[in-house]
């Protein structure tokens, strides 16, 4: 019997390239398979015309601040995301001192974050926003400004064509970044197979059982005319975006029962014309409408691809029962299961305002389109725009404390109780927290190894297991080094 792997990474985007990663350096001696359905790894959500690649820190994504009741503003979240960010970019920066990621610039860019409203109660919220973060260590650069001379010195598109009468309002931190999600999947990728990892492309996971003795039966399929294979494994991690799912429930964990997922398609519009990209550098996040989704906030964002920078804006979002971009259109029904149908339904009963919003943008044309990036560049010529689809997003469903079903924007880890095997459900924010999410899953799934690995996860990650931002000479060190090390200074 061939010897069995000792980790197995069902999936070849970001989570499984981090989490590969991170066992490299604490375990060098374990082996490492990879399994991608797709003739190359970060084809799919970690592609960077697939995602954002905002390099999620709550600067500018006003959907983590939300207003209360009494008027005041929840930064909670928002500190927690910058957080989790921060010790993405501690781990990067360690990689990349190691000689083990190559020149930054080639997944991370300097890019302004900006947040942007328009009318009398925006312009409200967004003062108390700054107001409630300026004197946090994580967001102590931020500015705010509403006077439109200031505003066009920032983001020049955004003023030219607007009513002088409209009241408007920003906020802008500099140090933002841009993260191209499938080059630095491919570095690290990269790295692992320096240090003998195996990826398998083209070859689909089709079924993971548990054997007598505690072990996993891969059955994998290949894309193109092979017969079925077999492979047995000490660990699994299930890091295939919209497939974890099903692929989890193939498992037959007890952990899984209850969830369920509901897939948001989305586009965007993109223009490379040199002359209007060169007029804007920022990254600049509005306000939802209304129903609308976390991840269809309106931007209209700088990307740095391959070297070369493209605007991007949207995302126009709509739905498709397809989980992921190259996925089955039966994907959400094989989901289905008696266990997690009521769920289902009390979330599309409860959210009323989100299929609204679905329908109205399945139904827009591009005249509509075009009218929305005209809110944030009103002289906006449609010439220079075109579209793009991005990648598919599930959202969890899952049930809350009473066992209602509930319809959560975030992600989530599900382990096996013996920690054998463990998947990542959900979506934003997503690749920007990997490492910190990654990082929580090895703690949960070898508990009995957590004092032993400490130290190597503090020279990787110095603020592991503390709040960074609870010292503020430390966040400032911390923040100035990896800036260094990623070359964002």
């Amino acid at each position: 019997m061939t010897k069995p792997i000792d980790v197995a990474l069902i999936g070849g985007g970001i989570m499984s390239a981090t989490l590969g990663a991170i066992i490299k350096q604490l375990e060098p001696s374990w082996t490492i398979q990879i399994f991608e359905t797709l003739s190359e790894p970060a084809r799919e959500s970690s592609n960077a015309w697939n995602n954002a690649g905002t390099g999620h820190s709550a600067l500018c994504e006003l959907n983590y601040t939300p207003q209360l009741e009494d008027g005041t503003i929840e930064t909670a979240k928002a500190i927690t995301i910058n957080e989790q960010f921060q010790v993405s970019r501690q781990f990067w920066s360690f990689l990349v001192s190691e000689g083990l990621l190559p020149d930054p610039s080639a997944f991370i860019n300097p890019v302004p974050h900006m947040s942007f409203v328009w009318g009398e109660d925006n312009v409200e919220y967004l003062r108390k926003r700054y107001e409630a973060l300026k004197g946090h260590p994580l967001f102590n650069t931020m500015e705010f400004s509403d006077d439109p001379r200031v505003i066009h010195e920032w983001a020049p598109l955004l003023m030219p064509g607007r009513a002088k009468s409209q009241p408007i309002a920003a906020t802008r931190v500099v140090q933002g970044t841009d993260v191209d999600f499938g080059a630095l999947t491919r570095y690290l990728l990269d790295y692992l197979v320096a240090g003998g990892a195996a990826i398998n492309t083209e070859e689909r996971v089709t079924s993971l059982k548990r054997t007598r003795e505690g072990l996993w039966k891969i059955r994998t399929r290949h894309e193109v005319g092979r017969a079925p294979e077999y492979y047995t494994a000490r660990f699994v991690f299930v890091g295939a975006g919209g497939h974890a799912l099903p692929l989890l429930q193939k498992s037959g964990i007890p952990e899984i029962k209850g969830f369920a997922g509901f897939p948001i398609s989305g586009q965007f519009l993109r223009t490379d014309n040199p002359d209007i990209v060169a007029r804007h550098d920022a990254k600049v996040y509005g306000k939802a409408a209304v129903g609308a989704p976390p991840m269809s906030v309106p931007h209209l964002d700088t990307r740095v691809v391959d070297g070369e920078k493209s605007l991007m804006f949207g995302p126009y979002a709509g739905f498709s029962p397809k989980f992921l971009k190259r996925g089955s259109w039966g994907d959400l029904f094989s989901t289905i299961r008696p266990h997690n149908l009521l769920p289902m339904i009390q979330v599309g009963l409860s959210n009323f305002d989100l299929v609204k919003y679905l329908v109205g943008e399945l139904l827009a044309g591009r005249n509509k389109r075009l009218a929305a990036l005209r809110e944030y560049y009103p002289d906006a010529d449609g010439d220079d725009w075109y579209l793009i689809t991005a990648g598919q997003r599930v959202q969890v469903i899952k049930k809350d404390a009473e066992g209602k079903g509930v319809l959560q924007f975030g992600t989530e880890v599900i382990a096996a109780q013996d920690g054998s095997i463990a998947g990542l459900l959900g979506a934003s924010p997503g690749a920007s927290t990997a490492v910190p999410i990654m990082l929580q899953l090895l703690e949960r799934c070898f508990p009995d190894r957590a004092d032993a690995w400490q130290p190597k996860i503090k020279a990787m990650v110095p603020s592991y297991g503390k709040r960074l931002s609870d010292n503020k000479a430390n966040t400032t060190r911390t923040l100035n080094r990896t800036a260094k090390a990623l070359q964002l200074a």
